[in-house]
């Protein structure tokens, strides 16, 4: 499948501009590294992740804001894939991550003592995103769940768990499921509406002997 994205990107590279031809290509190289990783759900999650941020990326300060990429994809996604893999693929998996506290970000903050207490506002936050599952607030809910996600993206690309450890398989292995099936919807997508904006990147493709002048994507 990675190849027919591929090719669907060659065959309309001509309708869509120079940054987000780049950011398809490098999303799509990555996606198919992915799938390379069945053997290793650690790896695949790593490559999947890359991938969805070679998609979400648009500056360089760390900050992880996934609803108004969400709020995008939703609106464009007029076949409602996402809501039914949402609802009807990962309902449970999505509970689980809402309901789990090592992929919740202030719980972390409070094992190394930089917050007295973390219970509140997680029954808070799960309540909000198990709302959301309940009335079918679909950029919210993917928004909520991807940010679980990259707690645990943290946790493995920042060396804070075992390569193929137990403590926290589930979890790795719910995430790169989710990701590889929602990353082709993603990419559908992307590929269907080459009109939308879908925001600058944040590394641009640059010459390396004119560092002012950005080069076409075949050069990559």
């Amino acid at each position: 499948m990675a190849g027919d994205f591929q090719q669907r990107l060659r065959d309309q590279r001509d309708l869509f501009n120079q940054e987000h031809s780049t950011r398809l290509h490098r999303a799509i190289s990555w996606w198919r590294a992915a799938n390379e990783q069945g053997g290793s759900a650690d790896l695949q999650f790593i490559t999947a992740w890359i991938s969805l941020s070679c998609c979400c990326l648009t500056s360089d300060d760390g900050d992880d804001d996934f609803l108004p990429l969400m709020e995008t994809l939703v609106q464009l996604d007029e076949q409602q894939q996402i809501y039914h893999l949402l609802w009807h693929t990962y309902s449970g998996p999505v509970k689980a991550l809402i309901k789990n506290p090592f992929v919740y970000r202030p719980f972390w903050q409070a094992q190394r003592g930089q917050l007295a207490d973390w219970r509140g506002s997680f029954e808070r936050s799960s309540v909000e995103a198990l709302n959301c599952l309940s009335r079918r607030k679909v950029p919210e809910l993917l928004a909520i769940t991807l940010d679980r996600l990259s707690v645990l993206r943290n946790q493995v690309m920042g060396g804070g768990a075992t390569y193929g450890s137990s403590v926290n398989r589930d979890q790795v292995v719910t995430g790169a499921e989710l990701l590889m099936s929602l990353l082709p919807v993603i990419f559908d997508l992307m590929l269907s509406h080459p009109e939308q904006e879908w925001g600058a990147l944040a590394y641009p493709v640059i010459s390396a002997s004119e560092p002012n002048r950005q080069v076409p994507v075949s050069e990559e």
